[in-house]
């Protein structure tokens, strides 16, 4: 793969930066491009910088807030965060940060949160609640993305879900997945690269079966598995929309994903449970021999979920972050917007 190469900390500097130009504070510019960049190192290059482009468009258009006035409440096993329009990445770190702090006393905490951007991939969160050793579940409710064929339109978001558990002596198992066939950052990216899509990913805008990018983004997200994947979607919506305490539908500031990326106003529901505090003094043992047994069933091919991102991520330490040439020229364009050129050479 051709593009230049940047290290994790230069890459988090720079996006810092790029974000206190738009208006975020240092330290809300920290925590979300920490998650950005990341992510992007553990290989989800649909979540990673190539979204930076779309969250600066949003701080710019005032659809998602630069200087939000963050609300926190806390009550038994509940955290709230009224997060006033702020980039999904600091509101979901915060959560994150108040409700493992909370499972210090609890056995399980919901945290609920509010009005937020597009929070990246969930699995990041996740992730980070499995690395210090407790279960987590992640729902983001989206604007309606999804329809079945002969729907007459989108009806519901495909709404991600992401799912994190400690594996002792190994990678933490992190399961992250819209409930479309293919998440709509697939499309987007193959949009920008002029691919093609396959043809069971999605619908144009006159309900019919597209494999044309441009034409999909103007249609409908198909869900995985038909029904199955609505229900999921449905799902979601319930715990991440009305659970999470999500204005009604008809008074959300925001209906519509616009083409250049996912919308701003979404609320999202975070799981955690501590499995100590559960009473669950096997757990470990359980899950160290359940994981030997599924590579020992699985053979070589055999890896759990997270595996493959938690190599990347060691590459990518190791070696450095190769940006792809497409990636790297928008990086670019945005580094002569700002004045502040990327961490690399451009020719």
């Amino acid at each position: 793969m051709s593009g230049p190469t940047a290290s994790a900390a230069q890459l988090t500097g720079w996006v810092a930066a790029v974000l206190q130009h738009a208006g975020v504070s240092a330290e809300h510019a920290a925590l979300a491009s920490g998650a950005m960049v990341r992510t992007e190192l553990r290989g989800v290059a649909t979540h990673g910088l190539t979204r930076l482009a779309s969250y600066l468009e949003k701080l710019r258009s005032g659809e998602v807030n630069p200087e939000p006035d963050i609300g926190v409440r806390r009550s038994p096993g509940i955290c709230t965060i009224d997060a006033d329009g702020a980039l999904g990445q600091v509101a979901a770190l915060i959560a994150i940060q108040e409700g493992l702090a909370m499972l210090e006393t609890e056995v399980s905490v919901i945290c609920r949160i509010r009005d937020c951007g597009h929070l990246g991939a969930l699995g990041h969160y996740v992730l980070l609640a499995a690395e210090r050793g407790y279960i987590a579940l992640v729902f983001q409710r989206t604007p309606p993305l999804m329809a079945l064929p002969g729907y007459a339109g989108r009806t519901v978001g495909n709404n991600p879900i992401a799912f994190g558990c400690p594996v002792p002596g190994a990678a933490p198992l992190v399961f992250d997945m819209a409930c479309s066939v293919a998440a709509r950052g697939h499309i987007l990216l193959a949009a920008r690269e002029g691919r093609d899509i396959p043809a069971d990913w999605a619908l144009d805008g006159a309900g019919q079966s597209t494999t044309a990018a441009d034409a999909a983004l103007e249609g409908a997200l198909l869900p995985m598995s038909g029904h199955k994947g609505m229900g999921l979607a449905i799902m979601a919506e319930c715990l991440a929309g009305a659970l999470a305490g999500a204005e009604p539908e008809s008074r959300q500031k925001v209906h519509h994903t616009p083409r250049s990326g996912a919308a701003g106003g979404q609320s999202t529901l975070i799981w955690l449970v501590n499995p100590q505090r559960a009473g669950s003094a096997s757990f470990a043992d359980y899950m160290r021999e359940w994981a030997a047994g599924f590579h020992q069933r699985g053979g070589a091919q055999a890896r759990l979920p997270g595996a493959r991102a938690a190599a990347c991520e060691r590459a990518a330490l190791a070696e450095g972050l190769r940006i792809p040439e497409a990636l790297a020229r928008e990086l670019e364009a945005i580094g002569q917007a700002t004045g502040l050129p990327p961490p690399w050479s451009v020719h």
